[in-house]
C-alpha cells in the first residue's frame, strides 16, 4: 500500500512540474536564438510525425492526423518523465468517432507498425453510438478524457483485466477510485453493432472485445500510454508540451545517427 501510494504521489509531482494549459503548453519568452533552435525542432518534429503517420498507415485505418499528433506529444512527455517502461506502445482510443467503428489503435513506435485496430466501448453515460459527454467523478458512469498509464494486470469480475492511472489531474485522475480499468466484454462485438446499431456501453472503462482481451492486454501492459481522446471538449494537459517533445525526437534522432557512424 505504502510502495503504491509512494508511486502515485511520484506520478502527480512529475505532471505537476510540467507546465500546460492547452492542448499546446504555455513556454516563456524564448530568445532569439532559441526561438529559431525551436522553430528547427518543431520543422523536424513535424516531419517525424507525418512520416510515423503514414508508414503506420494510420489515415488508411480511419485515425486523424491532429489526433496522433496530441497522442504522440504526450507520449514523449511521458517517456521524458520517466514513466513508461522499456515497450514503445502508444494505445489510442479515438472518441471522436462513433463505437461502431474501430477506433482503438495500439501502435508499436518503435517499429512503425498498428499492431491492433478494433473496437472499444465508451461509458454508458456518455452518449450512444458517439459519446459526447466525459466525466472524472466517481460514479458517473462516464468515459474520461486524457493520458492513462497502464499498471497491473488482475483477475476481476470481468476476468483478466488490466488497471489504470489516470495522469490529468480533474480530467481522469479519480480512475483507480472509479475502478476505471481495460477489459474484455462480450457486448464490444460485432452482434452487439448488428443488434443495437452500436456497441454496448461499459460504466467507464475503455472495454474491449472479449475475444481479443488477452492479447491487448498483454501488448499494452508494463507503463504504456493510452490515450482517450475527443476533440470536441475543453481539455488540457501538461503533457502536452510540444517544444518538449520535439527535444526528445531531436536528441532520439541524434542518438541514432550516431550509432550508425
Amino acid at each position: 500500500m505504502k510502495k503504491h501510494i509512494l508511486g502515485i504521489a511520484a506520478i502527480f509531482l512529475v505532471s505537476m512540474s510540467i507546465v500546460g494549459t492547452s492542448w499546446k503548453a504555455v513556454e516563456r519568452p524564448n530568445t532569439q536564438q532559441e526561438t529559431v533552435q525551436n522553430i528547427a525542432a518543431d520543422s523536424i518534429y513535424n516531419q517525424y510525425i507525418l512520416n510515423i503517420y503514414h508508414q503506420v498507415h494510420l489515415d488508411s485505418a480511419g485515425l486523424s492526423e491532429q489526433v496522433f499528433e496530441k497522442a504522440l506529444t504526450g507520449y514523449y512527455n511521458m517517456k521524458y518523465s520517466g514513466l513508461l517502461h522499456s515497450k514503445s506502445i502508444l494505445t489510442i482510443a479515438d472518441f471522436d468517432q462513433e463505437s461502431c467503428k474501430k477506433r482503438l489503435y495500439i501502435i508499436d513506435l518503435a517499429n512503425k507498425k498498428l499492431v491492433m485496430n478494433t473496437w472499444v466501448a465508451h461509458g454508458q453515460n456518455s452518449g450512444g453510438d458517439k459519446p459526447s459527454a466525459f466525466s472524472n467523478n466517481i460514479n458517473s458512469n462516464q468515459s474520461s478524457l486524457g493520458f492513462y498509464l497502464t499498471g497491473e494486470i488482475y483477475y476481476g469480475k470481468h476476468g483478466r483485466s488490466l488497471k489504470l492511472d489516470g495522469m490529468d489531474v480533474g480530467f481522469n485522475s479519480n480512475a483507480r477510485e472509479r475502478s476505471i480499468v481495460v477489459h474484455g466484454a462480450s457486448y464490444v462485438s460485432q452482434q452487439s453493432i448488428d443488434q443495437l446499431g452500436r456497441l454496448g456501453r461499459s460504466q467507464g472503462c475503455p472495454a474491449v472485445p472479449a475475444k481479443l482481451a488477452d492479447k491487448v492486454i498483454n501488448t499494452i501492459s508494463d507503463h504504456t500510454v493510452l490515450f482517450i481522446n475527443n476533440s470536441d471538449q475543453l481539455y488540457n494537459s501538461a503533457f502536452l508540451n510540444e517544444t518538449l517533445a520535439a527535444s526528445v525526437v531531436l536528441n532520439q534522432e541524434q542518438v541514432l545517427a550516431a550509432q550508425m557512424d
